[in-house]
């Protein structure tokens, strides 16, 4: 029931997502909008929040600047909006997500016991799970992470993009608390927090070293020890 609310978080936050920009009127029209928001998203990947522009937008489209300015009356509408479209996307890939780790966690619940060695197992089998996860997002969706990343720092100054990545961030912290309580956690708040923390840097380092993501050693053990000391099995 709690994995099937972490699903349910996630999609929650999905169907929440409010657009500020001009509503698309008919199939085309709705088309041309989302070429532009994902165009916006490509300068954002490529120069940052700060080269989003009307004009390079609509260049980077291949639409008439008067397409750009008719659906966003200003960049704050733009950014909002192609912002408003990674979380909505965001949140329907971790509802996916959160259903196939289901089926796995249950299956390794089921093997293991209250027996220090398979709990101890069982937290090098989570651990793994997990430096898997981080290794795919830097691998698949590496663009991505960097959106969020420039997203966040423009956040700062921007109360409705604030809004968005508070949002954002509650898809992986609520749906990681209730996945850390089906474990046992004595305090899957606290535990979740410090576990999306450390994903988070793993992540952010990850951006930063520019090269090809492999699970090495420091990774697995910061989330081994971490999973050992959240399910005591040492």
């Amino acid at each position: 029931m709690a994995l099937q609310g972490a699903a349910g978080v996630a999609t929650a936050v999905a169907e929440s997502v409010q657009y500020q920009g001009r509503k698309a009127s008919r199939q085309g029209s709705e088309q041309r909008r989302q070429e532009i928001l994902d165009a916006a998203m490509r300068i954002v990947v490529r120069d940052g929040v700060r080269g989003v522009r009307h004009r390079a937008v609509a260049a980077e489209a291949g639409v008439p600047l008067s397409a750009t300015t008719y659906y966003f009356k200003d960049i704050d509408d733009l950014l909002t909006d192609t912002f408003a479209q990674y979380v909505e996307r965001s949140a329907a890939f971790m509802a996916k997500l959160w259903e196939s780790t289901e089926i796995i966690l249950r299956q390794l619940l089921a093997q293991a016991s209250n027996v220090p060695l398979s709990r101890g197992q069982l937290a090098d089998e989570i651990a793994k799970m997990t430096a898997d996860y981080v290794q795919r997002q830097l691998l698949m969706r590496r663009d991505y992470l960097m959106a969020e990343q420039a997203f966040r720092q423009e956040a700062l100054l921007s109360p409705r993009l604030a809004e968005l990545v508070c949002s954002h961030q509650q898809i992986l912290l609520q749906g990681t608390c209730q996945l850390l309580q089906v474990l046992g956690s004595r305090e899957p708040q606290q535990d979740a927090k410090v576990l999306t923390a450390i994903i988070g840097r793993m992540e952010y380092q990850g951006l930063l070293k520019n090269e090809q993501p492999h699970c090495d050693a420091e990774m697995l053990g910061i989330l081994s020890r971490f999973m050992h000391l959240v399910l005591a099995s040492e």
